[in-house]
């Protein structure tokens, strides 16, 4: 679904005849996103999480009022936000990631709240157990620790000679140790050397891949956070400048240049979280509602960047993509 599929989903209900709207109670959504308004890959998931609600009987302008805020990646932002949707005691909210259903459980402890995105909500603190979340938040993980091997193997088998990878990680979130650790148990099969870098500040990840790259048959895995999101143009271009093949989490970072993605497809997740959203407006408890793991996932592989660093895709790695940029 592209961007103009979801600017025909929130029109769609413009037409509506005013008084069938009448006749119905209108429900109020929150949606707190940690993205730009014109951020084109968060419009398509915000296109298929419409469509999900649309697909279950809600309307804009008929049944459901949608109140989208878009923070951008500021932490001063998403409190800001956060706050504000909170005061307005939606009957449930929609937040995207850890950076932003944290600041949504500080203000508020009733409003439920779904996650499509978080990689570990019972080590944040946001739930009880993944089968009894036990609170007002519920949803679906980004992702299993096991990915970690995954892009290791997927790195080495696109640059077979990768002899040394540093994994930069958000060092501020939990689920980057654990994703390390993941690609440490599997680096000595795959005859890889593995090390660290931790995601804080732009200058320093300027300097610590600038200084891995001096040493040949280098790459980089760039583990999945919040932090290395909002630093993923920084990080696109540093693998560019010291021609290092890079493999990334998520789909976006292929999009802006990146060599290659593989992880959860993060559209089939709010078509997912639409479901959530549509069982809680109808009654349901977000306490009562399991946390669910990803299960459909998606391998973008960017032509144009392994011509750039000189690197030539093997067939059988591009037989097993899901998409390909030219």
């Amino acid at each position: 679904m592209r961007r103009r599929t979801f600017i025909a989903v929130v029109a769609g209900a413009a037409a509506l005849p005013l008084a069938a709207r009448a006749q119905e109670r209108v429900r109020r959504i929150g949606v707190l996103l940690p993205f730009a308004p014109d951020d084109g890959e968060a419009q398509i998931r915000m296109g298929a999480f419409l469509q999900g609600l649309q697909q279950s009987g809600w309307a804009i302008g008929r049944n459901v009022r949608i109140e989208t805020r878009w923070a951008t990646a500021s932490p001063a932002e998403i409190r800001k936000h956060a706050a504000e949707l909170a005061s307005l005691a939606p009957d449930v909210i929609l937040a995207h990631g850890a950076s932003t259903v944290g600041p949504l459980l500080q203000v508020t402890r009733t409003v439920p709240i779904v996650f499509p995105v978080v990689s570990d909500p019972v080590a944040a603190g946001f739930i009880d157990t993944l089968a009894r979340p036990g609170g007002n938040a519920t949803g679906f993980m980004s992702i299993e620790y096991s990915i970690g091997g995954k892009w290791l193997e997927l790195l080495k088998q696109i640059a077979p000679n990768v002899t040394r990878a540093a994994v930069l990680r958000d060092s501020a979130q939990g689920g980057g140790t654990s994703q390390f650790a993941a690609i440490q148990a599997v680096a000595p099969s795959l005859g890889v050397e593995v090390s660290p870098l931790n995601v804080r500040e732009a200058g320093e990840i300027e300097r610590t891949v600038g200084t891995f790259s001096r040493t040949a048959n280098g790459g980089l895995v760039v583990a999945s956070g919040s932090g290395v999101l909002r630093h993923r143009q920084l990080i696109v271009s540093l693998a560019a400048r010291h021609k290092l093949p890079a493999i990334y989490s998520q789909r976006q970072f292929v999009v802006a240049g990146g060599l290659v993605s593989y992880g959860l497809d993060q559209t089939d997740q709010y078509r997912r979280a639409a479901d959530y959203v549509d069982r809680i407006l109808k009654g349901e408890k977000p306490a009562d509602l399991p946390v669910q793991a990803p299960t459909k996932f998606e391998t973008v592989i960017n032509l144009k960047t392994a011509k750039a660093i000189g690197l030539t895709i093997p067939a059988t790695a591009l037989a097993m993509a899901d998409e390909v940029i030219d």
